[in-house]
């Protein structure tokens, strides 16, 4: 027995990238695999790549409803998770004097929000 089997993992921006490498080997392993991300292309690509024991689900993780509702998604197909990878991100590398408001509001939202507000959405 593997050290993830039956275990449930859920990873953001799990269709491409260190993400998408991340739920091939989990789900190798054995765990129920939820991965979100916010282009549902990419999402399908990814669960054909992954195979069985993935759930995709189409969210932005800088969005606080959409994390609410990958949780609730969670909840009720396994009622609990085991593994959260917060994977989801962007760089943006602009000069200290061109940064603007919205700029930092689009930063923090995923950086932030979209990291330290998970465990409160899936635990509750």
């Amino acid at each position: 027995m593997s050290r993830l089997e039956g275990k449930v993992a859920v990873i953001s921006g799990g269709n491409s990238g260190i993400g998408l490498a991340i739920a091939q080997r989990f789900a190798k392993e054995g765990a129920d695999v939820f991965i979100f991300g916010r282009r549902q292309d990419a999402l399908d690509t990814a669960a054909k790549l992954i195979g069985g024991g993935v759930t995709a689900i189409q969210a932005d993780a800088s969005r606080l409803d959409d994390l609410d509702r990958v949780a609730g998604t969670v909840r009720k197909a396994r009622g609990r998770v085991d593994v959260v990878v917060s994977n989801a991100g962007f760089t943006e590398q602009v000069p200290l004097r061109e940064i603007t408001e919205e700029h930092y509001d689009r930063t923090f939202n995923l950086m932030a929000k979209g990291r330290c507000s998970w465990c409160r959405r899936c635990c509750r």
